[in-house]
């Protein structure tokens, strides 16, 4: 088998992502990254060297934490004292010393200091040079036990440690790290040392001389370490993933589109961990110590739980989370790791069409792919229930029957038909002359049917046409919501006559960047409907893939209106699945209250966005709990004093203070506490900053983190 098409897409899916047939060459000097929409002067974020990166150590984490040149924190010290009173205590201590060793060098405490040096030496020493060295030396020791007794005072080690080492460090060398050291041959990743293990020499050289040439790059090689994975797994593709090399270099095993980078990249990524990082932790008593100060990354351990985050608008939800996260799985799509499904308004800066394989513009004429109402499957039953999920599944709890269920049998009895007798599922206009019950369309099917010999089906059409003489029916409430669909602006889209053209989310099996884009202006309920529906075809095709070794993800920039109980089940299933999805939410009020809690409880990963209110503040203080503190209380007490003396003093500190003599009483005790109360989210969270907290698949959880996002 060869290792080239690994990535190709079979069957019809080939002709959607063409492939050159010769990989591109790396060009010796990177293209001048393109503007993204919307993005004003940001400047794109350039990654570093390639053998730079790729021998930079990263270190075991906690989950969220930027491993990337990471340096694990010391232990934390509970006792710690502040730096001011540590500096301050070691100054005064030292002043201290200072004036009693001046005292008992200028002879102002007498010379009984001296009585130890005449008690322990014979008479015979106090002559000559012997007597002055002897002296000398017994000034060398007293120093010393000043030194030795004021130093314990005033903690001089810490202030050693703390402050005097790190100095030295800096002096040492100017870049504050240590000099990178040279790894061995047989341990350089950059020499390629598994694929020389297993006998694959040749490949390895080749690989290698790219990488020192700078004809390689981060995708490059998560692209053939991806591509080696598979021969690992099947041996017999060694000799062709060797030929392909040999011939191409660090262009081998090229995704099916021929790209091998995105045309700019607006936030740093780390492919070998498959991180993408946000911002950094605050240095503050809320988070984690092993956080603080530490950069904040996501991945797809933590993505497959899926991602809520809630913010007004403006908090950098999109250019500070969704756009990051969406070029990270770009970029594991290159390199053939993942599938991504971006869906979010038309205009919407989320990236260049340049970084995508195929771009879906509903309602756009210049759209060269059209979207799937039916998710691409040839089963009614299961059109039926994706399509209803989109088109009431906002309405299910309110509609005859339970979840909507009666508006998927009233779908199915009609597609099943329609399919039996054309052999593809009907357009917007068919359907809707159907749930309409229009006279002609239905006698025309049914004359089809029976023809055709399809009794049992005709026996649906004919169910169908007694339901909808019913008072209550769903057809006639999904014929209302599917004319959302049937207008002049969607005249060109959603048709099933030409398949090469229309596109559908069966193709997660492949490492396909899919952007769709929605028309929120002038469609809105539309656009709503629309997005409920890829939803729901997302999670049904993520959980119905044969090979899930694809991470595949779905990045929702605006979830109005979209979860639904059916989603929130779909959700939960996704982890199971290696899938996951991004939500984002401008409050949590566009989610209906009865499902507010059951959507925070089934994503792993939460965020708040500065600037939400305390009625969204108060949900997350609620999922993510309490914590057990310390809680220090400080009580005065007026001393009352009984003896004359002391008590004339404490009246002339009233007259000269304006206040009663107290005394402070201090308790320390153990109480359980909000790890983010509802008021400190919505005040105490700065701009430009969000509380994010982290689930990966196999369990690791990490307590909310205050992130500064431009960090």
């Amino acid at each position: 088998m060869d290792t080239e098409g690994t990535h190709d897409s079979p069957g019809t899916r080939r002709d959607r992502v063409p492939r050159p047939a010769e990989p591109p060459a790396m060009p010796s000097a990177p293209p001048r990254p393109a503007a993204l929409p919307g993005a004003g002067v940001e400047t794109p974020v350039v990654p570093p060297p390639f053998l730079t990166w790729l021998r930079t150590p990263r270190p075991a984490a906690a989950p969220g934490i930027w491993r990337y040149g990471h340096r694990p924190k010391p232990p934390e010290e509970p006792d710690r004292i502040p730096g001011r009173q540590l500096f301050s205590g070691a100054l005064i201590s030292l002043l201290c010393g200072w004036l009693l060793w001046s005292l008992l060098w200028n002879g102002y405490l007498g010379h009984y200091w001296m009585w130890p040096l005449y008690a322990l030496t014979p008479d015979s020493w106090r002559d000559g040079m012997v007597a002055v060295w002897t002296v000398y030396i017994y000034y060398g020791l007293c120093m010393l036990v000043l030194v030795v007794v004021f130093g314990r005072l005033g903690r001089w080690p810490q202030v050693w440690r703390r402050w005097a080492v790190p100095a030295l460090r800096r002096l040492w060398d100017d870049s504050g790290n240590p000099p990178p050291v040279a790894p061995a041959p047989q341990e350089d990743p950059a020499e390629w040392p598994l694929l020389r293990a297993a006998g694959a020499h040749d490949a390895a050289d080749r690989l290698a001389a790219d990488a020192q040439a700078g004809l390689m790059s981060d995708v490059d090689h998560a692209r053939i370490e991806r591509a080696w994975q598979s021969v690992r797994a099947q041996p017999g593709r060694l000799a062709s993933f060797t030929d392909t090399v040999l011939r191409h270099g660090a262009a081998a095993c090229a995704h099916p589109s021929g790209a091998r980078d995105l045309p700019v990249r607006a936030a740093p990524h780390d492919l070998i961990t498959r991180q993408v990082r946000l911002g950094v932790a605050a240095v503050d008593a809320r988070n984690p110590y092993e956080h603080r100060g530490a950069g904040c990354a996501l991945d797809p351990a933590l993505l497959g739980t899926s991602l809520l985050a809630v913010g007004p608008p403006g908090c950098g939800k999109t250019g500070r989370l969704v756009r990051p996260v969406l070029e990270s799985l770009c970029l594991q799509a290159l390199a053939g790791r993942a599938a991504v499904v971006a869906v979010g308004a038309a205009g919407a800066p989320l990236a260049p069409d340049e970084a995508f394989d195929v771009v879906v513009k509903i309602g756009r004429p210049d759209s060269a792919y059209d979207l799937d109402l039916y998710g691409g499957t040839d089963d009614p039953d299961e059109a039926a229930g994706v399509l209803a999920e989109g088109l009431v599944g906002d309405l299910a709890p309110g509609t005859p029957g339970e979840d909507g269920r009666r508006a998927a049998t009233a779908l199915a009895q009609l597609l099943g038909p329609f399919r039996a007798v054309h052999g593809r599922f009907p357009s917007v206009p068919e359907l809707r002359e159907l749930l309409d019950g229009t006279a002609a369309a239905l006698d025309a099917l049914r004359t089809a049917l029976k023809a055709g010999g399809h009794d049992a089906l005709a026996r649906e059409l004919d169910a169908r046409e007694r339901q909808a003489q019913r008072p209550g029916d769903a057809g006639s409430l999904l014929a209302d919501r599917l004319a959302l669909l049937d207008r002049p602006a969607f005249a060109g889209f959603f048709g099933t006559s030409d398949p090469a053209r229309t596109f559908s989310l069966r193709a997660l099996e492949h490492p396909l960047r899919v952007r769709i884009d929605l028309p929120e202006r002038g469609h809105a309920e539309a656009s709503r409907m629309l997005a409920r529906l890829v939803l729901a075809q997302f999670t049904e095709s993520a959980a119905g893939r044969a090979d899930r070794s694809l991470f595949a993800c779905l990045v929702l920039d605006d979830a109005t209106r979209t979860v639904t109980p059916e989603s929130v089940r779909g959700l939960q299933r996704l982890r199971s699945a290696h899938a996951g999805a991004v939500l984002t939410l401008r409050t949590l009020d566009d989610v209906p209250e009865t499902l507010r809690s059951a959507l925070l409880g089934a994503v792993g990963c939460r965020m708040a966005f500065s600037g939400v209110t305390t009625w969204d503040g108060a949900r997350f203080a609620e999922v993510w709990g309490k914590e057990w503190v310390e809680a220090r209380d400080v009580t005065d007490r007026q001393v009352i004093a009984h003896e004359p003396f002391t008590r004339a003093t404490h009246v002339v500190r009233r007259i000269v203070t304006g206040r009663a003599v107290t005394a402070q009483s201090v308790t320390v005790r153990k109480v359980e506490r909000e790890r983010w109360s509802a008021s400190e989210l919505a005040h105490g969270v700065p701009a430009g900053h969000a509380v994010l907290s982290v689930t990966s698949v196999r369990g690791e959880s990490t307590p909310p983190v205050l992130v500064d996002l431009e960090g």
